[in-house]
């Protein structure tokens, strides 16, 4: 099949090709610096490709955004916290490909949107006590990295417990984003093969839709970064902490 008519076997309306620009727009955005906008993304490309094929349309559109951001903050990023979360992360992506294809997805959902809720209430109470004590020890960092990596593999839905974590460990604005795009970056990488040779999501076709869909991303990307700067390191807090528990509510009753 030619590249053209590659585009036309998915059969997009109009209106569902501006809902896929906008969420890849969004992920540029988020991959920016704008956390916490991840869960729209997820919900309008489910909408068009349904849950599971979603998620291989949305990961190359991930890889391509990680590259931006790893660009751009990548003199931000704190390498001991990454080398901390990254193993634990690789086993629970490795976990998320073992049963994704057997566990319930309102189960799932509705299991994450508690602990990013719960999460999300834990940070506002010591943020109002505000606490100087960073919760940086090693069950917490393992308990975090392998539900990141869980989530990120089964749903594409890591963003509100990474951003818990970092939040947690009192990252400043560069350094959570810079921190967070390597992290991603790397374990986006990881994740490709599993959905090209055993969930079989990502393919020719896919990839030519990603193709397309790239100048989307970057304006999102560079949109981002010029209202990143516009923020302060303790505005940017609080966005994160509304965004993500606007997320986890979102989650909930998805």
């Amino acid at each position: 099949m030619s590249y053209t008519e590659i585009l036309q076997s998915y059969n997009l309306s109009t209106l569902q090709w501006c809902a896929i620009a906008f969420a890849v727009f969004l992920l540029g955005v988020s991959k920016a610096g704008l956390k916490g906008i991840s869960i729209f993304i997820v919900v309008i490309l489910a909408l068009v490709f349904g849950e599971k094929a979603s998620t291989g349309v949305l990961l190359p559109m991930l890889i391509a955004a990680d590259i931006l951001a790893v660009t751009y903050y990548n003199r931000h990023a704190n390498w001991s916290i990454i080398k901390k979360l990254i193993p634990w992360m690789i086993v629970g992506v490795l976990v998320g490909v073992w049963i994704g294809n057997d566990i319930s997805e309102i189960v799932f959902k509705r299991l994450m949107a508690i602990i990013v809720l719960i999460s999300v209430a834990i940070m506002v109470f010591t943020e109002k006590l505000k606490a100087n004590n960073v919760p940086n020890n090693k069950f917490f960092s393992s308990i975090m990295g392998f539900l990141t990596g869980f989530t990120t593999m089964v749903g594409n839905l890591a963003g509100p417990i990474s951003n818990v974590y970092f939040l947690a460990i009192r990252f400043k604005k560069n350094e959570f984003i810079g921190t967070a795009a390597w992290l991603f970056f790397i374990i986006n990488v990881f994740k490709l093969p599993f959905h090209f040779f055993v969930w079989k999501t990502v393919t020719k076709d896919s990839l030519v839709l990603n193709s397309v869909l790239i100048p989307a991303a970057v304006i999102g990307f560079f949109t981002g970064a010029y209202i990143v700067k516009l923020i302060s390191n303790v505005n940017y807090r609080k966005f994160i902490l509304i965004v993500t528990a606007i997320a986890g509510l979102l989650l909930f009753f998805r």
